[in-house]
């Protein structure tokens, strides 16, 4: 995952995406040679940072800095670096391939985690243990039913990924404010060769469609709708990671404990769920980053405004780092669940003449009133 969000991925992909631009340029007509694009094919990832960077720091564009950069390493191809493009051409499209590729990694942990915990849930589906309705003992269940309850708030967060990977759009080749003024220029006027050349590049991109209209940015509502799915896996990791912090309290289940584990440096008995607890506090936080997004997309001043930049750099890579750590935690916790059976026949045994009660009152129905 942090390779995903890294600066080497990052402009990679600007370079991959000027590439498959100027293929589908040459293609349709424009002239480009065969030795530019193989020269620009060939540094794809000979990326001199140090020299991008003085370039940003000379013009103040970060996108300018990296094309004077791909250019010294494929001067030939320098003239048709970004031709017809504008800066959200590499920006926003590597931001979504960023977000499919991530979107990927959550859906493979997710599936792992599912099988961890359908492993713990399949070993306890005949242990009987107390249920709890408002954290009041009630009638029973079993512990890998209880499981089952994680499992499935895990298996509709796995749709949503799935779905978002299936559905998500390139921004595409859209121009400085969605009008594709530029192509139209370059192409004289032809708007099939447009509608082409948008649809090539998707293509070569690995993408199978573009948003149908934009701004000079895609519509941030797509951030809201990403991070939306990763607050929802972060919710169930939160209820799960939380009940089975209460359980430990119960002393009925308990998280992986390391035979050289210190619980407490003052209190040498304590047996704390700290990787639970750590479930819960970065879970707290990937779900109010919805809210953020939420703002950020409500503030975009008609085809764009840049303040929707330093947030996003945030927001979107932490997202999924948080993301990806929570399911390493979930995955090591629920394949090293602890579970007690006789504290929970103790608990059980305890209240069973209370739950008797259901029992007797059902039966009621026997009798005349």
């Amino acid at each position: 995952m942090s390779y995903v969000w890294s600066p080497a991925m990052k402009f990679s992909s600007w370079r991959k995406l000027w590439l498959a631009l100027a293929k589908a340029e040459q293609e349709l007509g424009i002239e480009i040679t065969d030795a530019q694009i193989e020269e620009m094919k060939n540094n794809i990832y000979n990326i001199d940072f140090d020299a991008a960077d003085a370039y940003e720091a000379k013009f103040r564009h970060d996108v300018m800095g990296h094309v004077h950069a791909f250019g010294d390493a494929a001067p030939t191809a320098m003239p048709i670096v970004h031709l017809g493009a504008t800066s959200c051409y590499v920006g926003d499209n590597t931001d979504l391939i960023q977000i499919r590729e991530a979107l990927k990694i959550i859906k493979r942990k997710i599936v792992k985690v599912l099988a961890t915990m359908r492993r713990f849930a399949m070993k306890n589906r005949d242990l009987a243990t107390l249920g709890f309705t408002h954290y009041q003992p009630a009638q029973l269940t079993t512990v890998g039913k209880r499981c089952t309850l994680w499992m499935q708030d895990l298996l509709l967060d796995l749709e949503a990924v799935d779905s978002q990977i299936k559905s998500l759009p390139m921004r595409g080749v859209k121009g400085t404010t969605g009008t594709q003024a530029s192509f139209l220029e370059l192409f004289d006027g032809d708007h099939e060769s447009v509608k082409k050349l948008n649809t090539r590049v998707c293509e070569l991109m690995g993408f199978q469609k573009s948003i149908p209209v934009s701004g000079q940015t895609y519509t941030r509502k797509i951030d809201f709708a990403v991070l939306s799915i990763l607050s929802g896996v972060a919710q169930s990791a939160y209820k799960m990671a939380g009940d089975i912090r209460l359980l430990a309290n119960l002393k009925e289940v308990e998280e992986p404990f390391a035979k050289s584990q210190i619980g407490s440096s003052a209190m040498a008995y304590k047996r704390n769920p700290m990787r639970s607890e750590r479930v819960c506090s970065i879970s707290r936080y990937v779900m109010g980053l919805p809210t953020m997004a939420a703002n950020t997309h409500a503030n975009q001043w008609f085809e764009r405004t840049l303040d929707d930049s330093a947030i996003r750099r945030i927001i979107l890579p932490e997202g999924f780092l948080a993301v990806d750590v929570v399911l390493n935690l979930l995955e090591n916790i629920s394949d090293g669940l602890h579970v007690w059976p006789n504290v929970i026949r103790s608990h059980v045994m305890a209240e069973l003449p209370f739950m008797a009660t259901e029992v007797i009152l059902m039966e009621g129905k026997y009798f005349e009133h």
